[in-house]
C-alpha cells in the first residue's frame, strides 16, 4: 500500500557521491557533472536572456549520431556516436575544433529504437570509460583512444538489450567501475576498473523485486551513496530502485513503486537516507526513507505522487536546497517545483515556454536551463516561491530530438546535436 504523509520529519544528509579528479574546478568529467547531480559551479553567468542572448562562438562536426552528452577535461572533450562503420568514442580538440581521436568499439551500428550512442564518458585520470549501446564496457587511454579492456553484458552476464539500447555511463569509484545489467545473473556488475576483472555481481537469487516494470537495466546510470549506515550503490533498474553492499555486491533493498513496463530513465535524487525517483509513462513519483532495522536496510515509501501530479520522463531532475526541479508530465517537461521532504508542489506542472517535448535540465549560478526536446532552451530561476522565466534561445542548429544534456564549463555552453557540437558564451 502506498502511504502519503502531510508532514514528516526528516534530518537530510550529505550523499557520498564520489568527485572525479579534474583539471580544474569547472571540469565536467561525467555524466551529469563532477558529483553526477547536474549542477554546474561555474558562477558570473549572463543572468537574464532577455536583456542578453548566449552568443553561438563556433559550431563543429564529427561527433556521430546519437544523443549522448559531453564530458570535458581540460581541452579535450569526449563523447560517443555511431558511425557507418560501428559504434565508439571521439575526442574533440576544443582548441582546433576538430576531432583528435575516434575509436570505435563495435563492428556496427547497435540496432535497437532511435538509433544513436546514449553513453557520457567518463574520465579518470588518464583513462576513459563507456558503454556502448549493445552492452559493450570498455577502458580506453583518452590521450591516444586505445583500447585496454572491454567486456559486454550481453554476452557474459545475459542482459537483455533494452529496447532503446543500454545507456549508461559507467560510474567510478575509487579502484572499481560499477554498472548495470539487470539479469537474473547480475542486478549490477562491479569491475575492477584497470584489469576489467570482475571483483562481484548482484545476483537476484530469490528476491522478489515487484511485479511492475521487466527484467533489464533500465536507462539510468548507478550512483553512490551512505545511507541508513552502510555505503551504497543505487541504481533505477527494469524493475525500480535497488540498493547493492559496495563492499559485497549482496542486494540490500528493492523498492517497485515506480517502475514501469516501458522505460525507467531518470537518475533518482539521493539526501542521506532519503531518496527522490520518479519515471514516465503515468507512472509518478515518490520518496522512499532507508532505514537500518536489526542490520537490514528496508525501503519505506514516505509519500506517493501520481502521474497528473508529478513524472519526470527523461531528462532529470536537479535537488537544490530542500527543493526537487524538473520537468513533469509525459514528454512535455513542464517545469515544475517539489518540496522534497514533503512532495508539495510549490509551482508550475501546466505551464511551459515556447519548447516541446520533454527538457534536458542543468543548474548553474542560481538558474536552471531546460533544454526541450524540440531544441528550445529555457533559464529559470531556481526560486521555490515563484516561477520566473529570464529568457529563452533558440539554438543555430536543431536535427531530430534535442536529448543530450547541455554541459557548461569555463562560461561556455555545449549543445550536442548530433554529428553537431555548438558552443555558446554564456560570460555578460
Amino acid at each position: 500500500m502506498k502511504r502519503r504523509y502531510t508532514t514528516i520529519a526528516l534530518l537530510l544528509l550529505t550523499c557520498a557521491v564520489p568527485s572525479l579528479a579534474a583539471e580544474n574546478d569547472q571540469d565536467w568529467p561525467q555524466w551529469r557533472g563532477p558529483h553526477r547531480d547536474g549542477k554546474s559551479s561555474a558562477t558570473g553567468l549572463i543572468s537574464n536572456w532577455e536583456e542578453k542572448q548566449p552568443k553561438l562562438l563556433w559550431m563543429a562536426e564529427g561527433l556521430g549520431e546519437g544523443y549522448a552528452s559531453v564530458s570535458i577535461v581540460g581541452n579535450d572533450l569526449y563523447t560517443t556516436g555511431n558511425f557507418s562503420d560501428g559504434q565508439g568514442v571521439v575526442c574533440f580538440d576544443l582548441d582546433s575544433k576538430k576531432v583528435a581521436w575516434k575509436q570505435l568499439l563495435t563492428p556496427q551500428a547497435p540496432k535497437h529504437g532511435y538509433p544513436g550512442s546514449r553513453c557520457t564518458p567518463t574520465v579518470d585520470g588518464e583513462d576513459l570509460y563507456v558503454e556502448m549501446s549493445e552492452g559493450t564496457v570498455a577502458r580506453l587511454n583518452r590521450k591516444s583512444g586505445d583500447v585496454i579492456w572491454k567486456r559486454n553484458l550481453q554476452e557474459e552476464y545475459g542482459a537483455s538489450l533494452p529496447t532503446w539500447g543500454f545507456a549508461e555511463s559507467p560510474l567510478i569509484d575509487g579502484d572499481r567501475l560499477i554498472c548495470g545489467a539487470g539479469s537474473s545473473k547480475a542486478l549490477l556488475v562491479c569491475l575492477d576498473k584497470k584489469t576489467g576483472n570482475e571483483i562481484w555481481v548482484t545476483p537476484r537469487g530469490e528476491a522478489d523485486l515487484g511485479e511492475k516494470g521487466k527484467d533489464e537495466a533500465g536507462y539510468s546510470s548507478t550512483l553512490v551513496c551512505n545511507a541508513a549506515g552502510k555505503k551504497q550503490y543505487v541504481k533505477l533498474i527494469g524493475r525500480g530502485l535497488i540498493g547493492v553492499d559496495a563492499t559485497t555486491g549482496d542486494l540490500l533493498w528493492s523498492y517497485n513503486g515506480v517502475a514501469n513496463g516501458t522505460a525507467n530513465i531518470p537518475d533518482p535524487v539521493i539526501d542521506g537516507d532519503y531518496i527522490f525517483a520518479s519515471t514516465g509513462y503515468q507512472t509518478g513519483a515518490a520518496l522512499v526513507h532507508l532505514k537500518n532495522v536489526g542490520g537490514k536496510i528496508e525501503a519505506e515509501e514516505v509519500y506517493f505522487l501520481d502521474p497528473k501530479t508529478f513524472q519526470n520522463h527523461h531528462g532529470g531532475m536537479i535537488k537544490v536546497g530542500d527543493y526537487i526541479y524538473a520537468g513533469t508530465k509525459h514528454n512535455s517537461g513542464f517545469p515544475i517545483c517539489v518540496e522534497m521532504k514533503t512532495g508539495k508542489v510549490m509551482w508550475g506542472g501546466d505551464f511551459r515556454p515556447e519548447g516541446k517535448g520533454s527538457a534536458a535540465i542543468l543548474y548553474a549560478d542560481g538558474n536552471l536551463i531546460y533544454r526541450y526536446q524540440s531544441g528550445t532552451l529555457a533559464l529559470v530561476e531556481a526560486n521555490p516561491n515563484e516561477y520566473v522565466l529570464k529568457g529563452t534561445l533558440t539554438p543555430e542548429f536543431q536535427e531530430k530530438e534535442s536529448w543530450s544534456h547541455p554541459v557548461i564549463v569555463d562560461g561556455k555552453l555545449y549543445l550536442r546535436e548530433q554529428d553537431k557540437l555548438m558552443c555558446y558564451d554564456l560570460r555578460p
